[in-house]
């Protein structure tokens, strides 16, 4: 079976135009400096706005946590 009714390149073009993809934006997390995104709670250190919203070491192992804990003391030492 054949297209009865071609859309032209241009009619294509244009219906495609708004297709294009926009980059993410993205903002420095004041407290620990990692990547985050505005206005959402920092994935890192658990806080938002100046104050911790989430307490990211509660879902740890005891591993897991005691290495989380020596990496969140080594950025406040660069912090400082």
């Amino acid at each position: 079976m054949t297209v009865r009714m071609r859309h032209t390149p241009s009619h294509s073009a244009n219906r495609r135009s708004h297709h294009a993809l926009s980059g993410i934006a993205s903002i420095k997390c004041p407290k620990c400096g990692v990547d985050a995104l505005p206005h959402h709670v920092c994935a890192n250190c658990g806080f938002y706005k100046g104050r911790e919203a989430v307490d990211v070491l509660k879902k740890l192992t005891k591993k897991e946590r005691k290495a989380k804990e020596k990496e969140l003391e080594d950025s406040k030492k660069t912090e400082s």
